[in-house]
């Protein structure tokens, strides 16, 4: 194959999931963000096309075609000249595997979708299954990846749609039976049986019919079928919003057997060309194209990034996890964006009742209308979609809860200091142990025990000292271990004192009244 050309305009292939010597999988996350992070693609709706499959089965070479189409903005003249080689993602002839891992076209193309809004459009290849340099681990990594992070997966098998072909999609896919323990929705979007080399056509013909009549064969639940057979179907049907069958022509001798073949229409069948001029604009056409969704939600680029850190987090141990990881890998990250949304609609409210500059409020005002926010975003929080069911949120609910509470605590303290008698407490205080000690101290004089009226000159003028000291050291802003402190004998003194004294003294007077 020739080699592909790095014209920043016209993109080229980049490695975003890399598959190490031990067979562990590390995320290019520079490169990824890169392509995802642009200030013209991080806000848009995503399109993720991803073809994945048997390795040596022309994946690559179809996905070139691809992005032929995309290049030329889907014009009848689309797939270029007869003498034109194929270039793009990297593929060659040979029985040896060429691509590893998973690559996306750095070139995000910008389309307009069903209606009418600009969408980006990703172009991903993966690692082909089933080589002598696979684990079942790693075919089993790149095939979930790419299902769980694209919206269209295009499943590229040969000659026809076998049992095992059936049997390694459920392996693939298991997390999808999971997940719909708990959600109602679909956990994957739309997937494609692309068979290629379909040597039947007087049985069912090329293109979209006639897969169509063949996947309705296949996918045919019987009741003589076994058990194990009829559970195959019945997921495939679950996991995927929507499933169908394309049938390919073998694209030609000298593409299957010249070792110089590279990609020139000249040298492929009519056949082939012609079904690619179908397949392409099905795909990839404005009315056709499916943006990506999870959970119902639909992703922009920037969160496509988050998504695939997940993902790939949870593959990067020892073991292949069992799909309910996966699971957990999602419904985490659907908790926590729920959690947060539902924090700052909290934070919102709260902000207008008593943030900023809004005057005081009673504390029994202000308490019953954090009772009812909090009792609005809580019903918020479990209104919104989230996977994992009841059980995995109520840990999140309890965590929002907690958050909210802190939240609150911070209100408390904010609306109290704008609190005129709370902002002097100190001085008030002082001044009515004053007032008190002054009267005390004249009454024990008339009386004669001068003890107890010496007592009380003291006291009063202790407070009057300390109301001093607390003026100075509000004046100067020194001494602010000293103004801590008194502030807290001032404080102990209305709570424990004067506090209950005026209490008493109110419950007195409502009686009598």
């Amino acid at each position: 194959m020739p080699p592909i050309p790095e014209v920043a305009a016209c993109g080229g292939p980049v490695q975003v999931v890399k598959v190490t010597d031990g067979h562990t999988f590390e995320l290019q996350e520079d490169v990824l963000e890169s392509i995802l992070l642009q200030d013209h693609v991080k806000n848009k709706d995503v399109v993720v096309l991803s073809v994945a499959g048997a390795f040596r089965k022309g994946k690559s070479f179809l996905l070139d075609f691809f992005l032929r189409y995309l290049s030329d903005g889907g014009t009848t003249e689309w797939m270029g000249s007869n003498d034109e080689p194929l270039t793009g993602f990297s593929w060659r002839g040979g029985s040896d595997r060429e691509t590893t891992g998973i690559w996306m076209w750095s070139r995000v193309f910008l389309c307009l979708g069903p209606d009418e809004k600009e969408i980006a459009v990703l172009l991903m290849d993966t690692q082909g299954a089933f080589d002598s340099q696979s684990t079942v681990k790693d075919c089993a990594t790149v095939f979930a990846l790419s299902t769980m992070l694209s919206s269209v997966q295009v499943y590229n098998i040969s000659m026809n749609i076998q049992e095992d072909d059936l049997q390694h999609l459920q392996l693939f896919t298991e997390y999808g039976r999971l997940a719909m323990k708990d959600n109602d929705s679909k956990p994957f979007q739309n997937l494609m049986f692309l068979v290629r080399d379909w040597s039947y056509p007087y049985e069912a013909e090329y293109g979209l019919e006639g897969g169509q009549e063949i996947l309705e064969k296949r996918l045919k639940i019987e009741d003589k079928q076994h058990e194990e057979l009829q559970t195959v179907r019945k997921h495939i049907k679950e996991l995927f919003q929507e499933v169908e069958c394309f049938l390919m022509p073998h694209p030609g001798l000298k593409v299957a057997s010249n070792p110089k073949f590279d990609g020139r229409l000249q040298d492929i069948s009519d056949e082939f060309r012609d079904e690619l001029k179908v397949l392409a604009p099905h795909l990839l056409s404005s009315d056709k194209l499916a943006t990506k969704k999870i959970n119902g939600n639909v992703v922009k680029g920037a969160s496509l990034v988050e998504y695939f850190k997940a993902y790939i987090k949870i593959y990067q141990g020892d073991e292949l996890p069992e799909p309910m990881s996966m699971l957990n890998a999602t419904a985490e990250a659907n908790n926590l964006s729920a959690v947060a949304n539902a924090k700052d609609d909290y934070v919102n409210q709260m902000e207008e009742i008593c943030g900023g500059d809004k005057p005081y409020l009673n504390p029994d005002d202000l308490e019953k209308r954090h009772t009812t926010v909090k009792s609005i975003v809580l019903e918020r929080f479990w209104a919104v979609p989230k996977m994992g069911g009841k059980t995995f949120s109520e840990p999140f609910a309890e965590q929002l809860e907690l958050e909210i509470m802190e939240r609150y605590d911070q209100y408390i303290k904010h609306n109290d200091s704008k609190n005129l008698f709370n902002m002097a407490r100190t001085p008030i205080t002082f001044l009515t142990v004053m007032v008190i000690m002054y009267i005390a101290s004249g009454f024990f004089g008339i009386i004669g025990i001068y003890p107890l009226s010496n007592m009380a000159n003291l006291i009063l003028g202790i407070s009057l000292l300390l109301t001093g000291l607390w003026g100075y050291v509000k004046f100067t802003g020194t001494y602010t271990d000293v103004g801590v402190k008194i502030d807290f004998i001032a404080e102990k003194i209305w709570i424990q004192v004067l506090g209950p004294l005026y209490q008493k003294t109110k419950g007195r007077s409502e009686k009598t009244e």
